[in-house]
């Protein structure tokens, strides 16, 4: 089949949108109307979706590959990488005057393929943020901003879909990497700290994953550890190198200075999330005196050069309550956080405890007092474990996410130290087909609660199944203690957190159900 010399498509529904053309000698080009300055550029993106999709129907797709970035595509998917390159930055130039009720209303129409109300509506928090602080972050930043947006809303999903197709199930939204576990600090409770410290990935491992999970269509990508700027600039180099990639990076803010800020400020693409324990009280006790200063110190830095960057609170017993009130969320929105982590406290790595975990009754007040802040759309505040409905289920065993440890043991779970598979041994794709993560995934979501999505500490004896199963080993000394010592005092715990999660689910869609 020859494709023919130009198809040309008109965007009649919408009058800001002109004539899209795909031809042989120009591939892809977009026009706009002097009257249309300020566009709804999600609902063009969406469109742009159904129009390669109809010219794929048409079979316009599979006689034409070339290479962009080492891979092979289509010549539709790669011409909806144009698209979105394009029509995501004239989005961002329009963000400035667009009015926020119009672009909200765009929103709802291009967030449609999120199943969960509430991930539709974390998304068009996330949607408002970037409109209200463009102007505060470097020219670099906006442009991976608009990169991000366009692989996440159109270029990926063809690869993606690819994938669904070959292995039956789709990819992960993200990987969670720990290049290192090496640490300049010696936090007591760390959940990485009975890792060994004596061998880091590799940046050619590194390289090698994030080439296999853009291949896929991940395009967020968490760096934790240990301390991921141990590393220094050649993890910097790693970001530069993937420019179509978010990176997240939890750190402890420590290694920050000026320099580091800029050159994060121009790579672009890497927003760190600094751990905070509370004020410099709380955080010096458990990460030691002067951190809280330099802490302070990288947030400056980092406000300063225009780079995105977000706190990290884990909830304990002690701090919970402290770290859901106004005035704590206040303070790092004011030093320029744009983003807050919440993190349940879980008895794993470095002296475990159930002792620590905040009390059932804690938790499901933070679960509510977050919903409730939320709604400000002054700050994008998550949970990690109490945003079940933002995504579904647990994330674990591939569903969502994965880990990949310094040592490339691949987890299910950051959270969940037991592994089968090596990504040094086997590919991406293996892993994700393997046993382990197959067998986690068939038993999501492991109750119709979704204020008790996780295997560890909501329904602990799906860990202990699986691992069973699948003859999962320990990924560090002491990590099976959660499966056999703790074991008790989990089930108990899980029990006393069941009672009083399932009656506040239980409102919860009653409510819904009124409202409808």
């Amino acid at each position: 089949m020859a494709l023919p010399a130009v198809v040309q498509v008109k965007m009649s529904a919408h009058p800001q949108m002109t004539a899209f053309s795909f031809s042989k000698n120009r591939l892809f080009s977009f026009k706009r109307s002097k009257s249309g300055v300020i566009m709804m550029n999600l609902v063009c993106i969406m469109r742009v979706n159904r129009l390669y999709g109809d010219l794929d129907t048409h079979g316009f797709t599979r006689e034409y590959e070339l290479q962009e970035r080492g891979f092979l595509m289509s010549i539709v998917e790669y011409s909806k990488n144009i698209a979105a390159k394009t029509l995501v930055k004239g989005s961002l130039a329009s963000f400035r005057a667009i009015p926020e009720r119009s672009l909200m209303a765009a929103a709802d129409i291009g967030l449609k393929k999120i199943d969960y109300a509430e991930g539709r509506d974390y998304m068009k928090t996330l949607i408002l943020l970037a409109k209200r602080n463009l102007d505060k972050l470097s020219p670099d930043v906006q442009k991976r901003v608009a990169g991000f947006i366009g692989n996440a809303l159109v270029s990926n999903d063809n690869r993606r879909d690819r994938f669904k197709s070959e292995n039956g199930f789709k990819p992960p939204i993200l990987l969670v990497i720990s290049p290192t576990m090496r640490c300049n600090l010696n936090c007591y409770g760390c959940y990485a700290g009975k890792y060994s410290k004596g061998e880091d990935l590799g940046m050619d491992t590194l390289e090698s994953i994030l080439d296999q999970a853009e291949a896929m269509g991940v395009y967020f990508i968490t760096i934790s550890g240990g301390e991921p700027f141990m590393l220094g600039d050649e993890l910097i180099d790693v970001f530069r190198n993937h420019p179509s990639i978010l990176f997240q990076v939890y750190t402890n803010g420590t290694l920050i200075n000026r320099e580091v800020a800029e050159k994060l400020a121009r790579t672009g693409n890497a927003y760190p999330c600094i751990s905070v324990e509370g004020y410099e009280e709380e955080t010096d006790a458990r990460r030691g005196k002067g951190t809280y200063r330099l802490i302070l110190g990288a947030m400056e830095h980092l406000r300063n050069a225009g780079v995105v960057f977000g706190f990290s609170a884990t909830a304990t017993r002690d701090n919970n309550d402290l770290l859901l009130s106004d005035d704590f969320i206040d303070f790092y929105r004011d030093r320029g956080c744009l983003v807050g982590w919440y993190f349940h406290y879980v008895p794993v790595g470095k002296e475990p405890g159930v002792s620590l975990m905040p009390t059932p009754e804690q938790r499901i007040h933070r679960l509510e007092r977050l919903r409730v802040r939320r709604e400000q759309n002054d700050i994008l505040l998550a949970d990690f474990w109490n945003d079940g409905p933002l995504v579904g289920h647990c994330l674990a065993g591939g569903s969502r996410y994965l880990h990949v440890t310094s040592s490339g043991d691949v987890e299910p779970c950051v959270f969940c130290h037991f592994a089968v598979d090596n990504i040094r041994e086997k590919s991406l794709t293996e892993i994700l087909n393997s046993k382990f993560f197959t067998e986690i995934r068939k038993r999501q979501p492991y109750t119709d609660n979704l204020y008790r999505p996780c295997m560890i500490i909501d329904v602990p004896e799906v860990l202990r199944e699986v691992v069973s199963a699948c003859d999962a080993h320990p990924t560090h000394s002491g990590a099976e203690a959660i499966i056999r010592d703790l074991a008790p005092e989990l089930d108990e715990y899980a029990e006393e957190y069941r009672k009083i999660a399932d009656h506040a689910w239980a409102k919860r869609t009653n409510t819904l159900v009124e409202m409808k």
